[in-house]
Protein backbone atom coordinates (compact mmCIF):
# COMPACT_ATOMS: atom_id res chain seq x y z
CA UNK A 1 0.00 0.00 0.00
CA UNK A 2 1.26 3.45 -1.19
CA UNK A 3 0.86 5.99 1.81
CA UNK A 4 1.30 9.76 1.25
CA UNK A 5 3.29 11.57 4.20
CA UNK A 6 3.40 15.72 4.09
CA UNK A 7 6.68 16.60 5.18
CA UNK A 8 8.18 18.80 7.38
CA UNK A 9 11.85 20.58 7.70
CA UNK A 10 12.67 17.55 9.89
CA UNK A 11 12.13 15.40 7.19
CA UNK A 12 14.75 16.64 4.74
CA UNK A 13 16.64 13.17 4.34
CA UNK A 14 13.49 12.05 2.77
CA UNK A 15 12.71 14.87 0.46
CA UNK A 16 16.56 14.75 -0.20
CA UNK A 17 16.09 11.05 -1.48
CA UNK A 18 12.85 11.46 -2.98
CA UNK A 19 14.60 14.82 -5.43
CA UNK A 20 17.59 12.54 -5.83
CA UNK A 21 15.91 9.82 -7.35
CA UNK A 22 13.38 11.61 -9.43
CA UNK A 23 16.49 13.62 -11.25
CA UNK A 24 17.97 10.36 -11.87
CA UNK A 25 15.22 7.86 -12.91
CA UNK A 26 13.44 11.09 -15.02
CA UNK A 27 16.40 13.66 -15.86
CA UNK A 28 14.07 14.71 -18.83
CA UNK A 29 11.35 15.21 -16.69
CA UNK A 30 12.59 18.64 -15.55
CA UNK A 31 14.36 21.86 -15.66
CA UNK A 32 16.96 21.10 -12.77
CA UNK A 33 19.07 18.93 -13.44
CA UNK A 34 20.85 15.82 -11.29
CA UNK A 35 24.24 18.09 -10.61
CA UNK A 36 21.93 20.96 -9.72
CA UNK A 37 21.46 19.14 -6.53
CA UNK A 38 24.52 16.88 -5.85
CA UNK A 39 24.05 16.37 -2.49
CA UNK A 40 23.63 19.80 -0.74
CA UNK A 41 23.91 20.21 2.83
CA UNK A 42 21.45 19.85 5.01
CA UNK A 43 21.04 23.65 5.55
CA UNK A 44 20.04 23.82 1.59
CA UNK A 45 17.29 20.77 1.95
CA UNK A 46 15.55 22.11 5.12
CA UNK A 47 15.40 25.48 3.66
CA UNK A 48 13.52 24.72 0.43
CA UNK A 49 11.20 23.01 2.63
CA UNK A 50 10.89 25.39 4.91
CA UNK A 51 10.50 28.28 2.32
CA UNK A 52 6.85 30.25 3.09
CA UNK A 53 4.09 29.14 1.46
CA UNK A 54 5.76 26.05 0.83
CA UNK A 55 4.56 22.18 0.77
CA UNK A 56 5.68 19.08 0.06
CA UNK A 57 4.45 15.33 0.27
CA UNK A 58 5.91 12.31 -0.49
CA UNK A 59 4.66 8.87 -1.58
CA UNK A 60 5.92 6.16 0.36
CA UNK A 61 5.87 2.16 -0.53
CA UNK A 62 7.10 -0.10 2.14
CA UNK A 63 8.54 3.02 3.77
CA UNK A 64 10.87 3.99 0.84
CA UNK A 65 9.98 7.08 -1.10
CA UNK A 66 8.63 6.27 -4.55
CA UNK A 67 7.20 9.33 -5.50
CA UNK A 68 6.55 13.46 -4.64
CA UNK A 69 5.35 16.63 -5.07
CA UNK A 70 5.57 20.12 -4.01
CA UNK A 71 3.35 23.37 -3.51
CA UNK A 72 4.83 26.72 -4.22
CA UNK A 73 3.45 30.32 -3.68
CA UNK A 74 5.71 32.10 -5.84
CA UNK A 75 6.64 36.01 -5.69
CA UNK A 76 3.70 36.96 -7.72
CA UNK A 77 1.10 35.34 -5.06
CA UNK A 78 0.61 32.36 -7.48
CA UNK A 79 0.48 28.78 -6.27
CA UNK A 80 2.13 26.29 -8.30
CA UNK A 81 2.35 22.36 -8.55
CA UNK A 82 5.95 21.50 -9.03
CA UNK A 83 8.59 18.87 -8.82
CA UNK A 84 5.71 15.80 -9.17
CA UNK A 85 7.08 12.32 -10.09
CA UNK A 86 5.88 8.46 -9.44
CA UNK A 87 9.07 5.88 -9.00
CA UNK A 88 9.17 2.76 -11.73
CA UNK A 89 7.50 0.42 -9.01
CA UNK A 90 5.06 2.83 -8.19
CA UNK A 91 3.70 3.79 -11.90
CA UNK A 92 0.37 2.34 -12.41
CA UNK A 93 -0.84 2.57 -9.11
CA UNK A 94 -3.07 5.95 -8.99
CA UNK A 95 0.01 7.75 -7.05
CA UNK A 96 0.30 10.78 -9.59
CA UNK A 97 -3.19 11.07 -9.10
CA UNK A 98 -3.05 11.18 -5.46
CA UNK A 99 -0.10 13.51 -5.18
CA UNK A 100 -1.75 15.85 -7.44
CA UNK A 101 -4.48 16.13 -5.04
CA UNK A 102 -2.57 16.51 -2.28
CA UNK A 103 -0.91 19.87 -3.30
CA UNK A 104 -4.33 20.74 -4.71
CA UNK A 105 -6.03 20.55 -1.69
CA UNK A 106 -2.88 22.24 -0.01
CA UNK A 107 -3.75 25.23 -2.60
CA UNK A 108 -7.35 25.10 -1.43
CA UNK A 109 -6.56 25.24 1.85
CA UNK A 110 -4.18 28.38 0.95
CA UNK A 111 -7.19 30.01 -0.21
CA UNK A 112 -5.74 29.86 -4.16
CA UNK A 113 -7.97 30.57 -7.31
CA UNK A 114 -5.82 28.60 -9.52
CA UNK A 115 -2.90 26.23 -9.64
CA UNK A 116 -0.75 26.20 -12.06
CA UNK A 117 2.51 24.25 -13.44
CA UNK A 118 5.06 24.23 -16.15
CA UNK A 119 5.84 20.49 -18.20
CA UNK A 120 8.49 20.03 -20.61
CA UNK A 121 6.91 20.24 -23.65
CA UNK A 122 6.66 16.53 -25.21
CA UNK A 123 5.99 15.18 -21.83
CA UNK A 124 3.02 13.04 -23.29
CA UNK A 125 2.62 11.25 -20.31
CA UNK A 126 2.87 14.21 -17.85
CA UNK A 127 0.39 16.05 -19.83
CA UNK A 128 -2.21 13.65 -20.16
CA UNK A 129 -2.38 13.36 -15.97
CA UNK A 130 -2.49 16.79 -15.76
CA UNK A 131 -5.02 17.42 -18.46
CA UNK A 132 -6.85 14.21 -16.91
CA UNK A 133 -6.66 16.32 -13.49
CA UNK A 134 -8.00 19.48 -15.23
CA UNK A 135 -5.38 21.70 -16.54
CA UNK A 136 -5.35 23.26 -19.38
CA UNK A 137 -2.53 25.35 -21.44
CA UNK A 138 -2.54 28.92 -19.77
CA UNK A 139 -1.81 30.43 -23.41
CA UNK A 140 1.14 31.97 -22.22
CA UNK A 141 4.54 30.74 -22.80
CA UNK A 142 6.41 29.20 -19.33
CA UNK A 143 9.77 29.22 -17.75
CA UNK A 144 12.72 29.48 -20.43
CA UNK A 145 14.42 25.26 -19.97
CA UNK A 146 18.16 24.85 -19.58
CA UNK A 147 19.68 25.42 -23.07
CA UNK A 148 17.37 28.98 -23.91
CA UNK A 149 15.86 27.42 -27.04
CA UNK A 150 12.52 26.16 -25.82
CA UNK A 151 10.01 27.20 -22.82
CA UNK A 152 8.03 25.30 -20.19
CA UNK A 153 4.04 24.52 -21.43
CA UNK A 154 2.35 26.48 -18.81
CA UNK A 155 -0.89 24.81 -17.50
CA UNK A 156 -3.56 26.62 -14.98
CA UNK A 157 -6.48 25.23 -13.16
CA UNK A 158 -8.93 26.80 -11.61
CA UNK A 159 -9.96 25.99 -8.22
CA UNK A 160 -12.85 26.31 -6.47
CA UNK A 161 -15.53 25.00 -3.71
CA UNK A 162 -14.85 21.27 -3.71
CA UNK A 163 -12.12 20.82 -6.33
CA UNK A 164 -9.76 19.38 -3.93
Amino acid sequence: MVLLREVTTADWPLWRDARLAALADSPEAFKASLADWPHGGEERWRARLAAPGSYGVVALLDGRAVGMAAGLVVADGAHELRSVWVGPRARGRGVGDRLIAAVEAWAVRSGAGSLRLGVIPGNTPAIALYSRHGFTPAGRPGGLLPGGRTRELLMVKALGAGTA
